[in-house]
């Protein structure tokens, strides 16, 4: 079960180095990092991480880059973002497949994401000729305002492992359209992903220092996050991870974007479609094996319709096929011990407490890998941590409510505030909860999925700052107020 690389995928993979710094492959001289297989636990490659002075290589070829980037104009850029995505498309077999191998994502998943990809870089583009400022009046009759959108500068962008490509592009795509540079670091658990990127990128011939890849873990990021030519960190990643990001840039009060994981409430209501919700559901727990930041990570149901929705949605859940990634199946393996020792971690604490599995899960096949069959959980009370802690993972947590005000309460007994689903044919119910629940984004009867025009964005702890449409764009701005007096003397 993905024992080795396809021959085109390795072509597309095969080292030159594990950095690219100032239009050049470079090796790293920092640790070592073991890129695993996650479904049979086997090394797909062993790469070196930056060391503190590359990092600092990078920064300074970024910030040497941007002033003649930025003077090349919003649609020349454009034109090399168009240019990407047609690599990418052009190849989007061979990435889908190294996501397989990397990430444990089913094919058809990983053409999903490479699909997302290809969405943000087309859209991003397109705004090339429609971003625009302002021109305000002044009390001066001899004088108008400029306010003027120009670039921030650096950008060090930090990758989550989830979506690796599709985060290289969120994060990429609008930084470069704005007229920053940016220095990218990939996740130390899926540095592959962003190394066959950018040896596709090589091939549109961007001027030297515009676009940098790094490799390496926590210490990587947090000396671009502290570094002072850094002007702005977006980042993807956990609590803890952004925390430590803000800390550090707040040394040089270096502006922000963090998106930082979820906890997503699902209500389903009395008078829900169960045909609707229940496939709904089901996917946005399970997609990508439950390792989505929007996933429904818990459901509150009704107490009218709570035994057939649990029945129906339990009966869909023990039907999911999980298996080789390569193969047509719903779910692959975990991305790692790690992830997978705290999965198991939380439904063993669970059960402890007294929660109750709704079916008896099938075993998961018996080889190396980090594998979990799906689980279903009844009995939970709001204050376990399987309610509490981001599980990530295909565990679905399901209590039975009476009213909106229990279900709305419990929602939002969370420190995150990333996304959440609603379930209902009434009007009411659902404008209630669109106002009072508190999330960045609500999915209204349907599943996960963000469009690239809206606006991903989390509240409380879930994040500062969002991603996507215009709103994300202009992230990557800052503005110039420009007073323009004229008819003098």
């Amino acid at each position: 079960m993905g024992t080795s690389l396809n021959a085109d995928v390795a072509t597309l993979v095969a080292g030159r180095g594990s950095l690219y710094v100032d239009g050049h492959w470079l090796e790293g001289r920092g640790k070592e990092i073991a890129d695993i297989n996650p479904a049979n636990g086997q090394v797909l490659a062993t790469l070196s991480a930056a060391n503190e002075t590359q990092v600092e290589d990078a920064l300074v070829a970024a910030h040497r880059a941007q002033p003649d980037w930025a003077k090349l104009g919003y649609v020349r850029r454009g034109e090399y973002l168009e240019a990407i995505a047609d690599l990418v498309e052009a190849h989007a077999g061979e990435l889908a497949r190294l996501l397989a191998f990397e990430v444990g994502k089913p094919l058809s998943q990983g053409s999903g994401e490479i699909a997302w990809a290809l969405e943000t870089l087309r859209y991003q583009a397109g705004w090339s000729r429609k971003l625009s400022g302002e021109i305000l009046p002044s009390d001066n009759p001899r004088e108008s305002i400029h306010l003027m959108r120009v670039p921030v500068g650096v950008v060090a962008a930090i990758c989550a492992w989830n979506f690796p490509m599709a985060m290289f592009f969120r994060k990429t795509c609008p930084a470069l359209l704005a007229g920053n540079t940016v220095v990218i670091k990939s996740s130390e658990t899926t540095p592959l992903s962003a190394l066959a990127l950018m040896e596709l990128i090589e091939q549109v011939d961007l001027p030297p220092g515009v676009l940098n890849v790094l490799t390496g873990a926590g210490d990587v990021g947090a000396s671009l996050a502290g570094h002072p030519l850094t002007n702005l960190v977006t980042m993807t990643g956990s609590v803890a991870a952004g925390k430590a990001v803000m800390a550090a840039a707040a040394r040089n009060l270096t502006r922000v974007s963090l998106e930082l994981g979820g906890k997503a409430p699902a209500i389903v209501w009395s008078d829900a479609d169960l045909a609707t919700a229940v496939p709904a559901l089901v996917l946005a727990r399970h997609l990508n094996s439950g390792q989505v930041c929007t996933c429904s990570e818990r459901i509150y149901v009704h107490e009218d319709v709570a035994e057939e929705f649990v029945a129906e949605y339990s009966r869909a859940v023990a039907d999911l096929r999980v298996g080789d990634p390569f193969t047509d199946v719903d779910m692959g393996p975990l991305v790692s011990q790690m992830q997978l020792d705290k999965v198991e971690s939380l439904v063993a604490e669970a059960v402890a407490a007294g929660a109750e599995l709704a079916f008896e899960p099938v075993a998961p096949a018996d080889e190396q890998g980090y594998w979990f069959s799906p689980r279903v959980l009844l009995g939970v009370s709001q204050e376990m941590p399987v309610m509490q802690r981001e599980v990530f993972g295909p565990v679905t947590p399901i209590v039975t409510i009476s009213s909106l005000d229990e279900a709305l309460a419990l929602a939002n007994d969370s420190l995150y505030g990333l996304s959440g689903y609603v379930f209902s044919s009434s009007y009411d119910v659902i404008m209630r909860v669109t106002h009072e629940l508190e999330v960045g984004e609500v999915y209204v009867n349907r599943t996960l999925g963000e469009a690239p025009n809206a606006h991903h964005s989390g509240h409380k702890q879930s994040g500062v700052g969002g991603e996507d449409g215009l709103h994300g764009l202009l992230r990557y701005t800052a503005i110039r107020s420009v007073y323009h007096q004229h008819g003098v003397g």
